[in-house]
């Protein structure tokens, strides 16, 4: 989840400090290297590279750097690893356009290649450069520069926020397609950015761009054209009247509900991510060949890999043992070989525990894949190759949506190792034409909705327990694993998730009147949930259902949450959703910071 700013003034200015502080305002997004570019009288100015913004700006000077326009970025790493080179902003292939970029252009691989048989000079692997030579392309077919963003925009495939600007032009150009985008007009200035705290300490005067729109920035006005003909659209600016922390929170109270509504839109970016892979298909053929099959993670991670080797078994008929990563050691490598394939998940790619396993595996011959969310960690560089999660920046220490695509991520390839493509001809719940992996963003949004206002009240039922269950089975069992470890951090309240049948066998005896219990049912998988419903509710339990709707459940459970009906794997993922937004508000009832739990670390560097 990048971060993008450009700013436009009618004379020479010193942009440099403009465009720091800038890039300050948008570090809370998360980054790994920055730049920033400048125009003036028919040049650019370039400077850029790995680091923090404050040790880039030192090292290159950047606030002595002068102009009438200027683009800074921060570079959250997806194609490409983090590097001078990647860095944003990017140069045509002449030097005479710069342009930068926040978001995926998943057909990244296949453009260069395109470019580079055309002649073009392609320095980087990086997405954001590939969106210039788009325009590009069509500059040197002799289209004026709005048509040529037209075009390029049909080439650019993915969600994403593009600027670009010409060095003997006095404008700057933006489109989206799925990225945040909006334009603050000020006294004798313009600029855009990928998010508003950029912009509000210089103005509170906004647009705000709709996905099929360009934007044309002067000092002193903008212009807004549709890409589908090019023409004018007229939109009023607004007032912004938010506080700046409540803008970074995008309005919400806290960076973990924040970040439980992005889920959706993470999810979609991944999907596109993962069709235009060219790391995919040669994993599922590794995968097929393998003897055995492991999924390693710690903690999420390893709730993730559980999902995924259900999904697994159930779609694709496949056998796969998803292990803790230190247990691995100790229990199976020194029993794997060449011939068998491990995924080592982290999120942030620097998990101790599981950089552990994977050299102890690596000993062993085995062939190591990873699945992160920093590219450019250990994990994805001592791996042979790492899928990313492109979930962006996660400031809040409990995990929520890096949880929900690494689970999407083991459910695609389940898919495709099936041979299926992804697609709807899985159950009876795909009624909408396409792919049923499509449907999941979409469906996450509605889960939400549907369940917030119920899962408020449920938490404030329940709230003075500091002793719970969280049960499931099946494809239910790894996300009631999930929705307990969410419970315990940040609730400081103790919760147990374990296989439902598994509970009369002892913790039966903690149950006592009014004791809370929840219920993660599968849709195959209801009259089992009912039976230890009911071994419960006889005790006098309060049971909290979370399903897909069922008279049954409705007659013999307390509460029933329902979540939207889908195939039963995309139904086990959506059951995430109402816990974590119980954990969040049984922790807020409790006047507890939800994002900085106690003793808890988001990244975890020690054995």
């Amino acid at each position: 989840m990048c971060g993008i700013f450009g700013y436009v003034t009618k004379n020479e200015e010193a942009l440099g400090s403009i465009l720091i502080a800038a890039a300050e305002r948008l570090t809370y997004r998360g980054y790994d290297s920055v730049g920033a570019a400048t125009m003036n009288h028919g040049k650019i100015d370039l400077r850029k590279d790995v680091g923090k913004v404050d040790a880039v700006a030192a090292k290159y000077n950047i606030a002595e750097m002068r102009g009438q326009r200027g683009i800074t970025q921060l570079r959250w790493a997806t194609f490409g690893e983090p590097s001078q080179v990647n860095s944003q902003p990017h140069l045509d292939s002449n030097g005479d356009m710069v342009g930068a970029h926040n978001g995926n252009v998943v057909n990244n691989v296949e453009l260069r290649e395109e470019f580079m048989a055309e002649g073009m000079i392609v320095r980087s692997q990086n997405d954001g450069e590939t969106c210039v030579h788009a325009v590009e392309r069509y500059i040197k077919r002799g289209y004026q520069f709005i048509d040529a963003i037209r075009l390029a925009y049909g080439d650019l495939q993915g969600d994403y926020a593009f600027v670009i600007g010409r060095a003997d032009d006095d404008k700057l150009y933006a489109f989206k397609k799925g990225s945040g985008m909006v334009i603050g007009i000020g006294d004798g200035f313009t600029c855009l950015s990928s998010d508003l705290p950029s912009i509000l300490p210089l103005t509170r005067e906004v647009i705000r761009p709709q996905d099929g729109e360009i934007v044309t920035l002067w000092a002193d006005r903008v212009e807004v054209r549709s890409v589908k003909d090019g023409k004018i659209i007229q939109r009023m600016p607004e007032t912004v009247t938010e506080a700046m922390d409540a803008v970074q929170k995008g309005g919400y109270p806290h960076f973990m509900l924040k970040e439980i509504h992005e889920q959706a839109q993470v999810a979609r970016e991944l999907i596109h991510l993962l069709d235009g892979s060219p790391d995919v298909q040669p994993l599922i053929e590794k995968m097929k060949s393998a003897r055995h099959l492991y999924f390693i993670g710690c903690g999420t991670s390893y709730h993730a890999a559980l999902a995924g080797a259900v999904y697994f078994a159930q779609l694709a008929g496949r056998a796969v043992i998803p292990i803790l990563a230190p247990q691995f050691i100790a229990q199976y490598a020194p029993a794997v070989g060449y011939e068998d394939v491990g995924i080592f998940v982290s999120q942030s790619g620097e998990t101790k525990d599981v950089l552990n396993a994977l050299e102890a595996a690596e000993k062993r011959g085995m062939s190591c894949f990873g699945l992160a969310n920093v590219v450019g960690s250990t994990l994805t560089k001592a791996t042979s190759f790492c899928l990313p999660l492109c979930c962006g920046y996660e400031i809040s220490v409990p995990a929520t949506k890096t949880f929900t695509n690494q689970v999407v991520t083991f459910l695609y390839l389940a898919y495709r190792l099936a041979g299926k493509d992804p697609s709807t001809a899985l159950g009876d719940h795909s009624l909408r034409s396409g792919r049923a992996i499509d449907r999941i963003p979409d469906l996450m949004e509605q889960t939400i909705e549907m369940v917030a206002p119920q899962i408020e009240a449920i938490a404030k039922d329940i709230n003075e327990w500091n002793d719970m269950y969280c049960l499931g089975y099946g494809a239910t069992y790894p996300i009631a694993l999930e929705g307990a470890l969410k419970l315990k951090e940040i609730t400081y309240a103790h919760c147990e998730g374990m296989l439902s049948t598994e509970f009369k066998h002892g913790p039966l005896s903690a149950v006592s009147k009014g004791f809370p219990i929840v219920f993660v049912a599968g849709t195959n998988d209801v009259p089992l949930i009912i039976s230890g419903i009911n071994e419960v509710k006889v005790r006098g339990a309060r049971t909290i259902v979370v399903a897909e709707e069922d008279s049954r459940l409705r007659a013999n459970g307390d509460d029933l949450v329902v979540i939207p009906k889908s195939d039963p794997q995309i139904s086990a993922l959506l059951a995430v959703l109402p816990l974590q937004l119980l954990s969040y508000h049984m922790s807020v009832l409790r006047g507890f910071d939800p994002d900085f739990p106690r003793n808890l670390s988001k990244t975890l560097t020690v054995d």
